[in-house]
């Protein structure tokens, strides 16, 4: 009898897992995502429009890079780096209005260069292509956020340098460079992070061109040039929600905070913001916590559920069936409270 050929079941299985336990999008503005040459893409990951699934080996990925910093922190020590505020006790720099993030680590003296002087220290991973690229061009040419990154972080520590740290994935080949603090670059970017995390307006695309290279691979894609609407009904894409400058976001439906856990989730008296649905607005709902959409000529109200208005994650969810709702489809609704 012939043995059935492996359909990698194991592997299928780790990875599942591993999809199963996807982080939940950051509540900050991340200093790690500062350097990004797009304002749109920034504006909607603060805000939740569009959050991005991996994969299972892509998260397997992550997890090595991950535990490849106290690997490189190992061999920064046993040549007398004193590496500090890593692991579990990272540092965290706050500018306030949203914009924050965590140091890999703080080194206090030991680099062969400048003994005695205090580093940031920035740990990656590369696979081949992109180290080769890093060890002939520089990170300031061949990885401009992580360049950004650690000039930010330099400036929150008001430490003048910072020293980056590149393993190669494929054969362990390391790479360091020392980066020199650029306050006014600095300062820049954090101002851009403020104002992009305040901003209740959508920033245009980077590109008109949906064939332009960073446009192509993004994960927002098909929200900027296929007039897909955000799959996402949490807080942040609430009409009713907006971010203030103590770092906190406020509810005008309820007049109140909004705790960080909540906002994840929302309330039954979400309506998706207008800037993120490719849809007209009508002429309104019956009060103002309702939003009316219109799509093709039919139109639908948005708000909290009940017969003849759709929640938001409904209408996220299947459009087609709330724009084109028939007599069966309400009558679930109203009589057994069903959801599209």
């Amino acid at each position: 009898m012939k043995i059935p050929e492996s359909n990698h079941s194991i592997v299928n299985l780790i990875d599942r897992h591993h999809e199963s336990k996807q982080e939940k999008p950051r509540p900050h503005m991340g200093v790690s995502q500062l350097g990004h040459e797009c304002d749109r893409y920034l504006w909607l990951s603060f805000r939740w429009a569009i959050v991005e699934k991996f994969q299972g080996r892509i998260l397997r990925l992550f997890r090595r890079g991950h535990n490849e910093e106290q690997t490189i922190i190992s061999d920064l020590r046993a040549i007398g780096v004193d590496v500090r505020q890593s692991g579990g006790n990272q540092h965290r720099v706050d500018f306030g209005s949203h914009v924050s993030g965590s140091i890999d680590g703080v080194i206090m003296s030991g680099v062969p260069e400048a003994p005695s002087k205090p580093h940031v220290a920035e740990f990656k991973t590369h696979a081949k292509k992109s180290f080769d690229d890093l060890v002939k061009n520089g990170v300031q040419k061949s990885k401009y956020m992580h360049y950004i990154q650690m000039q930010i972080y330099m400036l929150g520590m008001d430490i003048d340098r910072a020293l980056y740290v590149a393993v190669c994935k494929d054969n362990d080949h390391m790479y360091t460079e020392r980066v020199k603090l650029d306050v006014e670059l600095a300062n820049r970017y954090v101002e851009r992070g403020k104002l992009l995390a305040l901003e209740n307006q959508i920033p245009p695309r980077i590109k008109d061109d949906p064939t332009w290279y960073s446009c192509k691979w993004c994960p927002a894609y098909d929200f900027c040039f296929n007039e897909q609407p955000t799959k996402e009904a949490n807080c942040r894409t609430c009409a009713f929600s907006t971010p203030k400058e103590d770092s906190t976001w406020f509810c005008n439906k309820w007049q109140d905070t909004i705790p960080t856990d909540a906002q994840y989730n929302g309330c039954d008296y979400h309506v998706v913001r207008p800037d993120l649905v490719p849809w007209g607005l009508g002429d309104g709902g019956d009060d103002e916590w309702t939003a009316s959409y219109v799509f093709n000529g039919a139109e639908v109200l948005n708000g909290n559920p009940k017969e003849g208005v759709f929640s938001s994650a409904e209408l996220l969810a299947n459009p087609d069936a709330c724009f084109n709702a028939d007599s069966f489809i309400n009558e679930l609704r109203s009589k057994f409270n069903a959801r599209v």
